[in-house]
C-alpha cells in the first residue's frame, strides 16, 4: 500500500506530524481517517478549527495554515510494524521537510513520534526546551488514537495550548 500525500506549503503556522498512516488512511488517501481516531474532534475542541472537519477535508486545513506529514509514509495497522530503517530514513526526510517548508510550530502527534525524530527519551507534553531545529517550535501532544489511555479531556487540554502559541508566533513574524 502506498503512503498518502503530505499537505505542505511554506511558512505554515502549524505542521502536524504523525507516526505513519493507518491502513484506513492508506485506503482513502486522507490523514487521520480511521474512525477510531479522535484527531478531528481533538483539534476542534482544542480551539484550532472553527468546526469539526472530516478526514476527506484534510487538504483544506492548508487554508488555516495547518499542514500534515508523517515520520514514516508506509501505512500499517500499528506503529510497531515500522522498521528501524524506515525510522532512520523518515527522520532524515522529516528534518528536510521542516527545513524546507519552515513551519512556525511542529506538533508531534504522540511522544513516540517525537522520540523517533529527536532521539531523546525524556520528553514532556508541550513545547520542548531543546529543539532539533532551533528555528521551529517543537510541541509534543498525545496521540489521537483511540488506543491512548488518557481521558479525552486531558488530551484536548494539551492541544488547547497550541492556539496561543500560534498566535504568539504570528505576532513575532509580523
Amino acid at each position: 500500500m502506498e503512503g498518502i500525500l503530505d499537505h505542505l506549503k511554506e511558512d505554515l503556522d502549524l505542521l502536524f506530524v504523525g507516526f505513519n498512516p493507518s491502513v484506513r488512511s492508506g485506503e482513502t488517501g486522507h490523514h487521520y481517517a480511521n474512525p477510531n481516531n479522535r484527531f478531528w474532534r481533538i483539534i476542534h475542541e482544542a480551539g484550532l478549527t472553527p468546526r469539526k472537519y472530516q478526514p476527506i477535508e484534510d487538504h483544506t486545513l492548508l487554508e488555516l495554515g495547518y499542514g500534515f506529514t508523517n515520520i514514516v509514509s508506509r501505512p500499517t495497522k500499528a506503529a510497531d510494524e515500522i522498521t528501524k530503517e524506515e525510522y532512520i530514513q523518515g527522520r532524515k526526510e522529516l528534518k528536510q521537510k521542516i527545513k524546507t517548508f519552515k513551519p512556525k510550530v511542529v506538533c508531534f502527534v504522540g511522544k513516540g513520534v517525537y522520540q523517533q525524530y529527536s532521539q531523546k527519551r525524556n520528553i514532556f507534553w508541550g513545547v520542548q526546551d531543546e529543539r532539533v531545529i532551533p528555528e521551529t517550535i517543537e510541541f509534543v501532544a498525545p496521540s489521537s488514537s483511540g488506543l491512548v489511555r488518557m481521558k479525552i479531556e486531558e488530551v484536548i487540554n494539551i492541544y488547547s495550548e497550541l492556539p496561543s502559541i500560534i498566535e504568539e508566533t504570528q505576532r513575532r513574524w509580523q
